[in-house]
């Protein structure tokens, strides 16, 4: 088999011979056994490679086959492409009223009831949001009733990305009084693959949310973790997962941005979630040091203005009722992200919080503009 690299990420072009070079570097060879979710026409495995073995690493690439271009792309808005959803991330803010929300509702019920009209918001004619986030789930994994409860009110083809409960993700307690006893102790059940598939993935399975379910978010705060170390618990952990669901993990450490995690993403076809936050780098920087899209599918986070605190966004941006600033740069490079991985069939889930700009309907809107220019 022989493989290169275009526009920054991998594509197969021969199954004959088992050995190759990258870009990359190093000699490789390649045995096709693992399965990944196809994202075009449902959720259809197909067959990528398994591991490749060569040198001194172990690589496998992303999944190399994108989905069938079904639409013509040189006619079509790019801003309606279905292969970009865009949502916010969360969907109850009572400083939405009279914007997203017209509604009436008691505050005891709005965050229960408001998602369906969430939903159907419209910009310019057309449903604005076909995802949204879910950060609740960062504290505990939803019931199988909460997933009914939310099928009840989202349409049909509308997904949401869940992230990932807190017990899986961070490596040690943090010294918070929610912890307990716990603060400051290493955490037993980091990345414990067994943990995730009974308590986490049971519920979806039990209220069948599988069609509606987007990429899991891991969301890993900063750490003390080594890059050998962090790749390797990942490495192991995604071993054991399930393929018919979608993984993404989202870093807080700038300097894991290397090739190993490259590597660990693209062997399992797990995507790298491209985050506007606080002390990472730039959107576009962070897409240069892993050097491509890791997945048929990607996704942006855009959290926070670059080297501010998120208790200084918030003061900033509450009550979310309007743009305070824009963030030019971070707008291009999303719109420039987002036009790269579509031009290559890939998906891609953009999730804006009201921190970045103030208001996040209003920056989903301008970069719905900016992409159909």
């Amino acid at each position: 088999m022989s493989t290169t690299v275009v526009g920054g990420s991998f594509a197969i072009l021969s199954s004959k011979v088992n050995r190759f070079n990258t870009s990359l570097g190093g000699h490789m060879s390649i045995n096709f056994t693992r399965r990944r979710p196809n994202l075009d026409g449902g959720r259809v495995s197909n067959k990528v490679p398994a591991r490749f073995m060569g040198d001194d690493r172990s690589f496998t690439p992303p999944l190399r086959t994108p989905p069938k271009r079904l639409y013509n792309f040189s006619t079509m808005p790019l801003s309606l492409s279905p292969l970009i959803r865009f949502g916010t991330s969360t969907w109850t803010y009572e400083g939405w009223q009279g914007q997203v929300y017209q509604r009436q509702y008691a505050k005891s019920t709005f965050a229960r009831e408001c998602l369906g009209e969430y939903c159907q918001y419209q910009y310019q004619g057309e449903p604005l949001f076909r995802t949204v986030g879910n950060d609740a789930t960062f504290y505990r994994p939803p019931t199988a009733n909460q997933l009914r409860r939310y099928l009840n009110q989202i349409p049909e083809d509308f997904q949401m990305c869940f992230k990932v409960w807190e017990e899986i993700t961070i490596p040690s307690y943090a010294k918070q009084p929610r912890y307990g006893t716990r603060a400051g102790q290493p955490n037993p059940r980091f990345l414990d693959a067994k943990l995730f598939n009974d308590l986490v993935l049971t519920p979806y399975r039990e209220a069948k949310f599988e069609p509606n379910t987007g990429p899991f978010l891991f969301e890993f705060q900063r750490h003390g973790m080594s890059v050998d170390e962090f790749c390797s618990r990942l490495d192991k952990f995604f071993l054991q997962l399930p393929r018919e669901f979608l993984y993404a993990v989202e870093i807080r450490n700038p300097t894991l941005l290397d090739f190993s995690y490259l590597q660990i993403l693209a062997r399992h076809g797990v995507a790298h979630v491209y985050n506007h936050w606080s002390h990472m780098p730039p959107l576009a920087e962070q897409h240069t040091r892993i050097r491509g899209f890791t997945s048929v599918f990607t996704v942006l986070r855009l959290l926070t203005p670059l080297k501010m605190s998120y208790e200084a966004a918030k003061k900033r941006a509450e009550p979310y009722t309007k743009i305070v600033e824009e963030l030019p740069q971070m707008r291009r490079e999303t719109v420039q992200l987002v036009r790269h991985a579509v031009s290559e069939g890939r998906h891609a889930y953009v999730l804006v919080n009201n921190r970045a700009e103030g208001n996040a309907p209003l920056t989903v809107e301008g970069l719905v503009e900016m992409l159909g220019s």
